[in-house]
């Protein structure tokens, strides 16, 4: 059977460590400020709120070009000739990187790609499930990693919480109006991935130590969760107690292994600093 090798985009927000752990290939998403274009987890997330702070600007993301594909595609080829790349791909639903792909792959027959309908943890957990169902079973066909791939997706869920919609506010995404009322009454959405498109489902009102164990409770609930594991992410400034009561509680729910991703530039943007966010398979 011929290698597979995954690839994935920064906006997984799976970092150096897990990625070469697994052998996963990464193609960047783009973050500007103002003039200047990086490359997504190339620089510390901290420079996204030392921007807004300084400027009232966010920065802009963008998802991966075809420059960016053809790139990766050509360099994984080299090193592997005879391997088949199957690309997981971020949320086509909200950037353009599956198109960019789409794009760069033409002429190439050793490339699949597959839309996983999620972002960041969401997507980083189906990749490195499909990274440990290919370890376990070297001799899996294209075909089958595709269907085991589609599998994982249909059982994967994920959503997150802001502090506060400061961020969301400043990227257009939510109201003035919207904006001052939940700031006057601690109000913070559960934004869910569904079929691709982040959906606010849910208000929860408190402070984050509080809000953030309920929505954790909630979803572990109303999707029961698998146990086998549970993925956390976070971005800038969440508190260390929070984090360590959100890793309690799972404990306690009975998961054995917990995993946490710190949040690279694209989602930095978008969630702001101090956010949460949680995803795990139903059973």
């Amino acid at each position: 059977m011929k290698k597979i090798i995954l690839l994935a985009e920064t906006g997984s927000d799976i970092n150096k460590e897990l990625a070469a752990k697994y052998g996963i290939e990464i193609v960047p998403m783009h973050v500007s400020f103002g003039d200047e274009t990086l490359d997504d987890a190339s620089f510390p997330s901290e420079k996204i709120c030392e921007y807004y702070k300084s400027t009232k600007k966010l920065p802009k993301t963008s998802g991966s070009v075809p420059a960016d594909f053809i790139k990766v595609f050509d360099d994984i080829h080299a090193k592997h000739p005879e391997a088949h790349i199957l690309y997981l791909a971020y949320s086509s639903a909200t950037t353009c990187s599956f198109q960019s792909a789409t794009v760069a792959a033409v002429g190439r027959d050793y490339i699949t790609m597959i839309d996983t309908k999620q972002v960041s943890m969401g997507q980083a957990m189906i990749v490195v499930e499909m990274a440990k169902f290919l370890e376990a079973n070297p001799d899996t066909s294209i075909e089958d990693a595709v269907t085991k791939a589609n599998e994982l997706i249909s059982k994967a869920h994920m959503c997150f919480m802001p502090n506060n919609l400061e961020f969301l506010k400043a990227g257009g995404r939510v109201s003035n109006v919207a904006f001052l009322g939940s700031r006057l009454l601690s109000i913070h959405p559960c934004i869910e991935l569904i079929d691709g498109k982040l959906v606010a489902t849910k208000k929860y009102r408190g402070k984050m130590e509080t809000v953030t164990k309920q929505m954790l409770e909630d979803y572990i609930k109303a999707y029961k969760l698998k146990k086998d594991s549970i993925w956390f992410i976070y971005t800038v400034g969440l508190d260390e107690s929070i984090k360590n009561k959100l890793e309690q509680v799972a404990k306690e729910h009975g998961f054995k292994e917990i995993n946490w991703l710190f949040a690279a530039g694209v989602i930095t943007t978008h969630g702001g600093p101090s956010a949460f966010g949680l995803a795990g398979f139903n059973e």
